[in-house]
Parts: C-alpha cells; structure tokens; sequence
C-alpha cells in the first residue's frame, strides 16, 4: 500500500512536470512543429514552408473568385536597402516568416526585425537587432531569411557570423564566427536548416573566391558538429577533376546560396552547389570541377556526401545550381517514385531519384537556350558533353575559351532560375518557377582571375533587354505545362496555395496573383519599387493575408532593371501586407 502511493504520487508528479513543460513550449518551434507545418497553415515557419521545400500554402480563403478584391491590408517601413554613399548594397531577399501573428524578416545587411501583425491597425516593428555588419565592406548585401528554434531567431550576416536572438525581447544571445572572411572570402546568405537539434548552415563566398564548405552546428548551443567542403582537396573524391597548376581547387566556389531541403525518411539535407572560380575562366581550373554545379544529399548526422549529381561540368558561363531542391513523390512512367525536381539555371527543368541522385529527365522550360542541343537522357549530361576532355566547350565554346573574345550565351548568367524561390503545388501537382528570360555576352580576361572583389575571370553584359517568365512544369512527365511571359525579370520567388493562386513580383514591383493552371493573371498591384523577395501567405484571427518585401537588390535594379522605363524607378524599403 505505502509502495502504490508513492507510485501514485510520483505519476502525479510526473504529470504535472509533464504539463508544466508543455506550457512552458507550447509556443517554441521545435522540429515536430515543422515536419508537421501543413498543420499550422496560419504560419510560415521556415523559409521554404516545409522540409520538403514546397513553398505551399494550405490557406484558400483567397482564391480564383475573389483573388481580384485583394487591397492593402498595412505597410511598415523598413530599413537596409541604400548602403553608403551612392553605393547601392543592399535589398531585400528575405521570405517573411510568421509565427501566430509575430512575422521576423531580415534586410540584406543583416539586421533582423520582429513585426507585430496579430492587428493590421497596429502592425508595427516590436524590435530591431542590428549586428552592426560594416556595410562599406560589401558590395553585394543578400539575406534569404531566419530561422526559428524555440524561442529564439537564428540568422547569418555577410561577414560569416551565425547569430541568436531572443524572439521575444531581440536580446542577442549568441555569436559564432562560422569562418574567417578575411582569410577565406566567406560569406553567409542563406538561412539556416533546423533538424532536430542540428542547424545546417550553407557556406556562401564563391564569387569573391571561398571553397565553400557546409557546416553543422549544435542549435542548443553553437558547437560545430561536422564540416563538409563543396570543392574536394587533392587526393580527396573529386580531386581529380580540378587539373591544371593553379591550385585553383583551395578558392574552387561551389556556394551553397539557398537553404536546403530534408528528407526525413532517408535523414539527407539536399543543397544545391554554386559555379567553380573564377566563373568565366575555365583555362584557370581544367577539368569537370566537381563538385560545382550540382544537387548534393548530404547524411544529417556525419555531413558526409551520400550522392551528388552535377549538371554543367566544367562551366564557363556561370550556370550554378544553388536554387531550391523539391522534394515530391509522384508518378514516373507508372511507377511510384520519390524524386528531386529542380529548375536548373541553365534553361532546363530536371528530375532525379532522391535516394540516390540518379538522373530521371529533363527538359527545357526557358525561352532560349544556344550554349547546348540538348540533354543527354541516358546520362542527364549536355549532348556535347566529354568525359575525356579537360576543358568542355559545349555548343558556343572554343577549345581555347581565352582566345574566343566574346560569345553570346542563352540564356543570361543570372538564369532561367537562378536563386529565386520556386514551388509544388499540392493541389495542382505542378512545379512553378519564376525567372528571367535574355541572353549574356561574356568575355574571358585572365587578369581578371583572382582580382579585385569578384573572381570572374572576364566580364559580362546583359545582350537584350531582359524579360521574365513563370513556368508551369509536371515533375511526373517533365513536360511544361503552361508559361507566362512578363516584361520584366522574376527575380522574387513563387508561392503556390490551395485557393487555386501562384503568387509572384516581377522587378518593376508589380504583385501578381495568377491562375495556377493557365497562370493567367486574376489581380496586380504596383508598388512603385524594384522588388526581388518572395511573397508569403498567413493567417491572424482566421482571416487569410498575403505579405512582400518591396525594394530591389543590387543586381535587380543595377543589372536585370536597365530598361529605359525604369530609368528614374526610385527603391525603397517596405513590407506590403493584403487582404480581401
């Protein structure tokens, strides 16, 4: 009897433990609430919305009917567009995310804000955490976005620092250098991957000459777990394909721009790998360069590379593939299949097994494309492509690229897709892209190599007045399914919901609801302003709202924006919210 009663009493007090801990994080985000984020469809609680990177809304109180009754719900100013002087640094690329009416967004320099919108009439900024980033320092400011854990907001600042800040307060408590700019070209612009107690932080830096490395740290306390490197060191896998007595492979690229996707039935994070350096010099860094230009699995808990594909080895015309990995099971001629789709910067959209990179097909969605005839669809490579050659040429090259001068590559350096957002609809079971349509000229100048801010390795320029495009895509067939042509570039992203809408900004800063199955568009609205971040929808007290950040980065307005229309286009710095 005195036994059982101290059984009792223990179980009650283990009860109430139990519950006082469950109120006590109720409100954190933990990795259960964000393998189950199609349950919260009020929030938007990573950058991509889910593990799987869809970047689709359940929300469908906005739809097809009535999408045209969109006005402007509220606006808040922001800062961290103008840098200093006339040097234009900065510019949002930030996904918003919300957590039961508390939205968090960062600026390009870094600075994040906590913007109360639980009431439109008094949506305001409850705090600001500047990092204090030298902004003179850079000349190209870009932040994707921040991550939630429990109760604090983790972001990433261009000179390579991963921060923690209270959610509640916007106390900075923690700092990790997570590399040496001065020494290694570091940068950061991508936001974290929460996995369990993991954050899975992205090296960015290739343009200025970093080999780029992936990191993990321990979320709780800051502690690095594991360490992988883009560009392998002589001796290593990969070592091989960077010849040449350049060394070229210590400062290879190979970035990691754009957060990860997870697969939790396997335990592998999916990133995409930027272009080898210097970019338009490949005379400097023979060889395939791997593992530049590629889908990467890497396993959760050691860091190691599972599988990769590449998709333009050897590249001379900056056709990286940072931009997101969907994850999607569908149907793949009768069989069910679990697959990565991926709009690829140079003008094709690509599906691959996801339990093992293996290429399934592609096919080309972008307007033009003059650098290849085609993909290879037994080996995923370019038709030209040759194993045994040093240095590829494609179908626009020269043996010697050096000796070329100048060629016209289709489609333009930035994409097709580049970095910008896409998405899965779960309703349409279409993949939506958003991107640019025109061609580059590229010229190669050795003594541009490692030289100056950038490691180009020549110089570039726009050929054409650059358009854009949305392109509807079945990652079951690889087929297009529907396109839309616009008169300026989408640099911003897309949002798909189920009200039947795919959400875009085109970078003269017109908003646009369009239909997701003939992207016809049902509503527009003109913010009077470059835009280059994505549009997100949430919810507060049931009533569905759709969120942008307006004012364009240093490349919308001062390389895609040139068009004669646009010469006087002022930018700003704004968060536009709408409602019906």
């Amino acid at each position: 009897m005195k036994y059982r009663s101290i059984f009792r009493i223990g179980l009650l007090a283990s009860t109430i433990l139990a519950s006082t801990s469950l109120l006590a994080t109720a409100g954190e985000v933990t990795t259960p609430r964000l393998l189950n984020a199609d349950k919260e469809p009020q929030n938007w609680l990573m950058v991509n919305k889910d593990y799987a990177a869809h970047r689709y809304s359940e929300l469908d109180q906005i739809n097809k009917n009535n999408a045209k009754d969109l006005k402007v719900a509220f606006t808040v100013a922001l800062g961290g567009v103008e840098g200093l002087g006339k040097v234009p640094l900065g510019g949002h690329q930030s996904t918003p995310l919300v957590d039961d009416g508390a939205m968090f967004v960062v600026d390009g320099f870094g600075a994040v804000y906590r913007i109360d919108v639980k009431d439109p009439a008094k949506a305001r900024i409850a705090w600001i955490m500047d990092p204090g980033t030298n902004k003179a320092d850079f000349m190209v400011a870009s932040n994707r976005g921040v991550t939630l854990y429990r109760n604090v907001v983790i972001s990433v600042t261009a000179d390579c620092k991963v921060l923690w800040t209270k959610a509640d307060t916007g106390e900075l408590v923690r700092t990790v250098q997570f590399d040496d700019p001065k020494k290694t070209h570091c940068t950061l612009t991508s936001a974290p991957l929460l996995i369990d107690d993991k954050l899975i932080v992205g090296g960015s830096g290739g343009d200025q000459g970093a080999r780029a490395h992936i990191d993990a740290f321990n979320a709780d306390t800051g502690d690095k777990l594991w360490r992988t490197f883009a560009i392998p060191a002589p001796g290593e896998p990969g070592g091989e394909t960077w010849k040449g007595d350049t060394n070229a492979w210590e400062h290879g690229g190979g970035s990691f721009w754009v957060t990860g996707s997870y697969d939790p039935a396997t335990k592998l994070t999916i990133w995409g790998t930027g272009q080898p350096v210097p970019m338009f010099d490949p005379e400097y860094r023979p060889g395939d360069n791997l593992f530049t230009n590629s889908t990467i699995g890497f396993d959760v808990t050691t860091g190691k590379m599972t599988w990769y594909f590449q998709y333009t080895p050897g590249d001379f015309l900056d056709y990286d593939e940072v931009g997101i990995n969907q994850l999607i099971d569908t149907k793949v001629n009768g069989e069910d299949r679990k697959i990565v789709a991926h709009f690829g910067r140079n003008g094709f959209f690509y599906t691959l097994d996801r339990n093992n990179g293996q290429f399934i097909q592609a096919q080309q969605y972008a307007q033009k494309i003059n650098w290849t005839d085609g993909i290879d669809p037994k080996t995923g490579k370019p038709i030209e492509y040759d194993p045994k050659k040093d240095l590829q040429t494609y179908k626009i090259g020269k043996a010697s690229r050096r000796e070329q001068n100048r060629l016209q590559g289709c489609p333009n350096i930035q994409g097709g897709v580049n970095y910008f957002p896409t998405s899965y609809s779960q309703r349409t079971h279409l993949s939506y892209g958003g991107g640019i349509e025109a061609c580059s000229f590229v010229t190669v100048d050795p003594l541009n190599d490692n030289s100056g801010d950038f490691w180009l390795g020549g110089k570039y320029a726009n050929a054409e007045d650059v358009k854009g495009s949305l392109t509807a895509m079945d990652p079951s067939t690889g087929k297009k399914v529907a396109q839309l042509s616009t008169d300026h570039g989408i640099t911003s992203g897309v949002t798909s919901t189920a009200g039947g809408l795919v959400f875009t900004t085109t970078t003269d800063g017109i908003i646009y609801a369009l239909d997701d199955e003939t992207l016809k568009p049902l509503w527009s609205f003109n913010t009077g302003s470059f835009s280059s971040a994505p549009p997100i929808t949430y919810s507060v007290n049931g009533k569905q709202y759709v969120a942008v950040l307006i004012g364009g980065n240093v490349q919308t307005r001062d390389f895609l924006s040139k068009a004669p229309a646009l010469k006087d286009m002022q930018n700003t710095s704004m968060l536009f919210v709408f409602s019906l």
